[in-house]
């Protein structure tokens, strides 16, 4: 299994010499700086990966491996295929990326947000800070700060009480944060967040989207993009819902072990793959991590391994050390070393440390958000040292 690591870009906090001294070895980034829904240049993706893999001399060598994310335009998952120009500027991307060898693409079909949270430095009894997603934050936030038409019906009468208790308990500048953590754009993106009229015209355009329908519109998105990944080598991932339930009346799709067997009989081509992520899938009681790892090891190409903490109501969650928590990551690592063993070294399953504690001298530092170097060197030690007894070949 093939060590990864996220990196932003040469503007991030973390830069390619603190990844080199972790000891991963395979980068996954992503062009942030281009607008989503314009199509990227094979010279823009080669300059990147030049800047990934032409080893300063002296120093250890790294390999762009997967590309996280090329964004897919909010008209392609109101639409479906009918956003033709939106799907052709993304296979657009995908042929760049193709062209200078990157072979995984891992994407997601969130409409509107993406990976959902209340808070980003929730203290933990350690010190450190953790992200986090308070059920009774966000219905406050959804009733009384957004005042999304319909919401209350979503809601029990309890639930609605008590997000009034917390709303009105809110100083603020609270609201003020609150509301910038949820609406603000995709990790590394230069989108800014949006307003709250901004907000409720993006989900009134998915009036009449059910779940069935998105789904529908993600299938002619895929049967539209994977004769192009098959032409090329390249293998789709597509990362599961965070938190994976439906938020803001919206659908989400790839919440289940269900969600990934019905997309995979609508699109049976090994191009189109999954996104192995235990923290988003590890939210649900009901998703067997291991199971879930077994029936579908054909599929991952690439993983995300981090661990969350299903709290008392069973709807908050934080996210915990990558080996506590609800995710038995011994026998998940059992699952993909077991698949890997299969496979060609060219075929070996990426994964990276998912996201990390905010901890020692990097809670005094500018940090993105689930992405700080220290907490997530530690996951990544956890995870090679349980490689390491289960035999992996090394990366």
């Amino acid at each position: 299994m093939r060590q990864g690591w996220r990196w932003f870009g040469p503007e991030a906090p973390v830069s390619l010499d603190d990844v080199r001294q972790t000891g991963a070895t395979n980068i996954v980034s992503s062009l942030h700086q281009v607008p989503i829904g314009r199509p990227w240049t094979e010279s823009e993706v080669s300059e990147r990966k030049a800047m990934i893999e032409d080893t300063p001399p002296g120093r250890s060598s790294l390999t762009w491996s997967v590309v996280e994310s090329i964004p897919i335009p909010d008209a392609v998952k109101r639409k479906g295929g009918q956003a033709k120009a939106e799907i052709e500027a993304w296979i657009a991307s995908l042929e760049a990326v193709a062209a200078c060898g990157i072979p995984i693409i891992c994407y997601n079909f969130m409409p509107v947000v993406d990976w959902t949270r209340t808070e980003l430095d929730y203290e933990i009894p350690t010190g450190a800070t953790a992200m986090r997603f308070d059920h009774e934050r966000f219905a406050a936030f959804d009733l009384f700060v957004l005042q999304r038409q319909g919401a209350e019906k979503e809601y029990s009468a309890d639930d609605r009480n008590r997000a009034r208790e917390v709303y009105e308990a809110m100083p603020e500048a609270e609201i003020a944060e609150i509301t910038r953590i949820i609406t603000s754009a995709l990790p590394g993106s230069t989108t800014e967040p949006l307003t709250i009229p901004g907000f409720r015209e993006k989900l009134a355009a998915y009036a009449g989207i059910d779940a069935a329908r998105l789904r529908q519109h993600l299938v002619e998105f895929l049967q539209a993009v994977t004769p192009a990944a098959e032409a090329r080598g390249v293998k789709l991932t597509l990362h599961p819902d965070d938190p994976p339930r439906p938020l803001f009346g919206l659908p989400r799709i790839a919440s289940t072990a269900d969600d990934y067997a019905a997309l995979f009989k609508a699109i049976p081509s090994q191009a189109n793959g999954m996104c192995y992520c235990t923290g988003s899938l590890g939210v649900r009681a009901d998703n067997n991590l291991p199971e879930i790892a077994r029936r579908f090891a054909s599929r991952i190409y690439f993983a995300h391994l981090r661990a969350t903490k299903r709290e008392g109501d069973g709807r908050s969650f934080h996210e915990s050390a990558h080996l506590e928590g609800d995710v038995d990551m011994v026998a998940v690592l059992k699952e993909l070393v077991a698949e890997d063993r299969k496979r060609s070294p060219n075929d070996e399953i990426v994964f990276r440390s998912d996201h990390g504690h905010r901890m020692l001298d990097d809670l005094n530092k500018t940090v993105t958000p689930g992405y700080p170097a220290i907490g997530r060197m530690r996951g990544l030690a956890e995870l090679r040292g349980i490689l390491h007894a289960l035999g992996a070949r090394p990366s």
